[in-house]
């Protein structure tokens, strides 16, 4: 049976494209106006813009809940009676948007951690950094877009959801057993494809991505280290989309869940980049957070007669995170030589 859609693209079309607009106008803040000179961001600075992000982010939640319990005064899918307001339905599609948000931000951990090795590879000043992220999150945002497209229309089918749920079950048992291997961009297909089309030079010319070279024009490292994120993030995005997926099927919960979070780790990456090693156990928690999400798509909705509740999905997310961040935190303090 195909699921009911409460937001379909025909009816919500408008939808998309103001909250596009609203994404490329605050993008266009960001760069033309808070970072319009390059320098190096400052943790209050990061703090501050994590802030303001993340309370956009639950403002939308708020706007949504109001929405849906405008628009959806009872959930007529559990049976509700006609010219009741039980609100189920609204505060279902808001849990359904935080817990995606709270699992894209969780995975974006793993990005931040490689971002740190690229930055620190490629040897990218601190202050050219933020130009670096902001292309590579808005190709991210190009990416999602198609992903999310690609994930309505496929995952329609019980066979491909049994699949990227199996998959999903793989990639974190892969995370929590298998040795860490170090990145390597030199080793990377793109980036080797990248060198022999275009000649690259190792010197950094203020923050542009081309620089010219006896009348050539060459890349420069802030070019190839922009080429490595935007790969790393098609990678990642194999991962997260589906595990939203696997908590709603609404296209629409999954696209603003994703943007927002993904428009959060510019500021997130200067926040943790500094003391990304204090939490080198938050690998088991996303690999953690995977298994999850995958059970839940291959059997447990199932199980559940076809929706795992969300609270206790949203729980068990929170409840991992907090907990391997304890550990984390308790290990690195324990680990410090006594004073």
């Amino acid at each position: 049976m195909t699921a009911i859609s409460l937001f379909p693209l025909v009816e919500y079309w408008w939808f998309y494209a103001a909250f596009t607009l609203f994404v490329l106008g605050m993008l266009a803040l960001d760069l033309g106006v808070f970072h319009r000179r390059a320098h190096e961001v400052s943790t209050s600075e990061a703090l501050t813009w994590s802030a303001v992000w993340t309370a956009i982010a639950l403002g939308f939640a708020a706007l949504l809940y109001g929405y849906c319990l405008w628009k959806f005064p009872l959930d007529s899918r559990l049976g509700g009676n006609p010219g009741a307001i039980d609100g189920s339905l609204a505060w279902q599609t808001t849990l359904e948007f935080l817990t995606g948000f709270l699992i894209e931000k969780s995975l974006a951990l793993d990005n931040i951690f490689v971002f740190v090795v690229i930055f620190q590879f490629f040897a990218i000043p601190a202050k050219y950094q933020h130009r670096i992220l902001f292309f590579g999150i808005l190709g991210a945002l190009v990416f999602r877009v198609i992903f999310i497209a690609l994930g309505a229309v496929l995952l329609q089918y019980k066979a491909v959801v049994i699949f990227f749920g199996v998959l999903l079950i793989a990639t974190g048992t892969k995370i929590l057993f298998a040795p860490v291997k170090p990145i390597d961009p030199e080793a990377n297909l793109v980036i080797r494809l990248l060198r022999r089309l275009l000649p690259v030079t190792s010197q950094v010319d203020d923050q542009n991505f081309f620089r010219r070279v006896v009348g050539k024009l060459h890349a420069t490292p802030l070019l190839v280290a922009l080429v490595f994120i935007e790969v790393s993030d098609i990678i990642f995005a194999v991962d997260s989309v589906p595990a939203i997926f696997a908590i709603t099927s609404e296209p629409l919960i999954v696209f603003t869940s994703n943007v927002f979070a993904i428009l959060g780790m510019r500021a997130l990456y200067f926040l943790l980049a500094g003391v990304a090693q204090k939490f080198h156990l938050l690998k088991y928690a996303l690999g953690t957070i995977l298994v999850f999400v995958g059970l839940k798509m291959a059997w447990l909705n199932e199980a559940f007669g076809g929706k795992f509740p969300i609270s206790w999905s949203l729980g068990i997310i929170g409840f991992i995170l907090i907990v391997f961040l304890l550990m984390s935190l308790k290990s690195s303090s324990s680990a410090a030589p006594a004073a």
